[in-house]
């Protein structure tokens, strides 16, 4: 005789029910986004100033509510239905994830340091272990702990990587987030966690603004599985992050770095060679930078592979396939390079799933003056290997005496880091202003006091002044306060005389 054994099932209380139903907000919620604080303060009940303290805090108090039900032998979702099931669910991950935090920070550092070679996950088995008595199957705690390494690098990337205070850094932060997870994490979690191949990023920017960080941060942020048999995540996010600057090649070569070619393809070839779009994994991302350099027939062949998925080595008929995401950047203009014809509007929307710019220094300094000692503390840690407040300071201090308020740091954050180094050597930086505008600026001036120029003529010296300073019709508008399309009138007005 068999004796049929029911589980006993549960309901939440009310009370319950409202707190799991802020954690399962707090769950999908972008971690970088005013939202997130918001919901923290309600999960831990009171008011903290300081988002790291209440981080810790709201986890702790989550972590708390999740031993209480392992004492009653309720911390398995299946003993729930419904609404209430769902709910406990969320909040089992939601804590089995942040118990994992630091030894997942510790693995990211190990790997980082390893390179290409994957390592070993001494608490894998302890995870999993734990994901199965909550209630998920064999398939879906393997599944989980890999997404749990994935949010656990985006964090740590795009926290580490994407350093400023400023609100446009606040809205960098959350627009990666939101490009590696969408919008709404559920959503990825189940629809797009494998299938992000299609999603191409493109980054805009001046030069050193950060956009190579920006990249990698996303790039080093995907879905990698866990093979449970070897202990190991099956490849390392330091060798699926691919990345090849297109403006330092000649274009005779550009084809060849990216498609690869054979033997005897061209004089010089004398063995078979891979190019990124071989190398790059199925888990991987490639980074192409300075998109806005490539001429017009390498953006067809880069366009069908994006299409297609497909490609063919110099001299080689057969089709390979391309599994990666692509990320592509410029400081160009993409707006003029398309009216110049010099950019395939085609090519454009087939990158354009995400556009994220990122913002320049000095708008970041206008935003919140105290973005620099961020970036200060930032640069020098780097630069000495560890926090330095008296190094810090003297950079600082130098900066204020030998550079004007107002000093637009052309190179942005680029600039900084090697005006830190040069203090460091020489006690002294005087800043790296060039500017051609001084004698259209000189011709603007004259022309007014001797009253030899009209108002069309004032403008469009002055949008000429601007257009040489910043180098786009957007910034000359912003800083002008005319519309773009004025501004392209009146600089079009001196290739006309």
């Amino acid at each position: 005789m068999y004796i049929l054994c029911m589980a006993k099932m549960y309901n939440l209380t009310q009370e319950e029910r409202d707190f799991f139903s802020l954690v399962h907000d707090a769950a999908f919620i972008n971690p970088f986004g005013p939202r997130r604080r918001e919901i923290n303060l309600k999960i831990h009940g009171s008011r903290e100033a300081d988002d790291r303290s209440l981080r810790a805090k709201s986890f702790s108090k989550v972590g708390s509510r999740v031993a209480k039900f392992e004492s009653e032998h309720k911390a398995d979702f299946s003993l729930f239905t419904g609404k209430d099931r769902d709910l406990v669910r969320t909040a089992l991950l939601f804590d089995l994830y942040h118990r994992y935090n630091d030894d997942f920070d510790s693995l990211i550092a190990e790997q980082i340091k390893a390179g290409d070679k994957t390592c070993h996950v001494p608490f894998a088995g302890e995870a999993l272990s734990l994901l199965g008595k909550r209630g998920f199957s064999p398939d879906e705690s393997i599944m989980y702990f890999a997404f749990f390494y994935q949010i656990r690098r985006a964090f740590y990337f795009i926290s580490n990587n994407i350093a400023g205070k400023s609100l446009s850094m606040e809205n960098l932060r959350c627009r990666l987030w939101d490009n590696i997870f969408t919008h709404y994490t559920r959503f990825y979690e189940e629809f797009l966690w494998d299938r992000m191949e299609d999603f191409s990023t493109l980054l805009l920017g001046e030069t050193g603004t950060g956009k190579g960080l920006a990249a990698s941060a996303i790039g080093r942020s995907g879905f990698i599985p866990f093979d449970e048999k070897s202990g190991c995540f099956t490849e390392s996010f330091m060798h699926n992050f691919m990345s090849i600057n297109l403006s330092q090649f000649a274009e005779s070569l550009i084809e060849s770095e990216l498609f690869g070619h054979k033997k005897g393809a061209f004089t010089g070839a004398v063995d078979n060679y891979q190019g990124v779009l071989s190398r790059c994994t199925p888990n991987g991302t490639l980074f192409l930078d300075e998109i806005g350099d490539v001429s017009i027939p390498l953006q067809i062949k880069l366009l069908q592979v994006l299409q297609e998925r497909t490609f063919s080595p110099v001299g080689d008929h057969k089709k390979y396939h391309f599994h990666g995401r692509v990320i592509a950047a410029t400081n160009h203009s993409l707006t003029e390079l398309r009216e110049q014809g010099k950019f395939r509007d085609d090519f454009f929307y087939r990158i354009c799933s995400d556009v994220i710019t990122i913002p320049p220094l000095r708008q970041r300094l206008k935003e919140d003056p105290g973005e620099l000692e961020i970036l200060l503390e930032h640069t020098v840690k780097r630069i000495v290997g560890e926090p330095s407040p008296d190094v810090q300071r003297e950079v600082k201090n130098v900066l204020t005496k030998e550079l004007p308020k107002d000093y637009p740091w052309p190179g942005n954050v680029r600039e900084l880091e090697q005006a830190v180094r040069r203090i460091i050597l020489t006690r002294h930086y005087s800043g790296d202003i060039i500017d051609t505008s001084e004698g259209l600026q000189d011709h603007l001036l004259k022309g007014i006091h001797d009253g030899a120029i009209d108002a069309d003529g004032i403008l469009s010296l002055y949008c000429r002044v601007l257009y040489e300073r910043h180098g786009t019709y957007e910034e000359v508008a912003r800083i002008s306060n005319l519309d773009r399309r004025t501004v392209k009138k009146y600089l079009e007005i001196k290739k006309q005389k």
